[in-house]
């Protein structure tokens, strides 16, 4: 049962992965990932944040929150303005086409978060709790992956040919 539980987890996982590479349409030309809107409301519900607080918000690196940052900059959804107390940090907002997605991608987000937790208030409140630890498992684990100090090129999934 544990075994059925993670491959339901990772297909969730994989689900999720598809689900933030899919366009939202925002208005009648202008399309956005789910990621990047995702990113916009990150921006928007915390103006002013750094790319650092940005990563850890998303559990990404920094890099890759500066990389989707600089696109956003680029499609003018996000601007960037340097941080009074250093040269090396930028403080991010939203644009008004930003804003625009923010409010679009809330509405969205609203409607499927309320289906979801019509659906799971069958759920007793020790069934959530279990589910509560259960995925704090998981994101453990994850984490301790993300972490890990092994190159990925040294992992070996199929014999050496001798």
């Amino acid at each position: 049962m544990i075994r059925a539980a993670i491959r339901g987890i990772i297909r969730i996982a994989h689900q999720y992965a598809r689900i933030e590479e899919q366009p939202l349409r925002f208005d009648e030309h202008e399309e956005v990932t789910t990621r990047e809107a995702h990113v916009i409301q990150g921006i928007g519900e915390t103006d002013g944040m750094n790319i650092t607080a940005l990563a850890n918000r998303f559990g990404i690196t920094k890099s890759a929150a500066s990389q989707m940052v600089s696109r956003l900059v680029k499609k003018g959804f996000v601007e960037k303005r340097q941080a009074f107390h250093s040269n090396k940090e930028f403080l991010l907002s939203l644009t008004e086409r930003g804003r625009l997605v923010f409010q679009a991608h809330e509405r969205l987000h609203g409607t499927e978060l309320e289906e979801l937790i019509d659906r799971m208030n069958s759920f007793s409140l020790s069934q959530i709790a279990t589910l509560s630890v259960m995925l704090e498992v998981v994101g453990t684990a994850m984490d301790n992956r993300l972490s890990s100090s092994i190159p990925a090129k040294t992992v070996h999934f199929f014999p050496a040919e001798r």
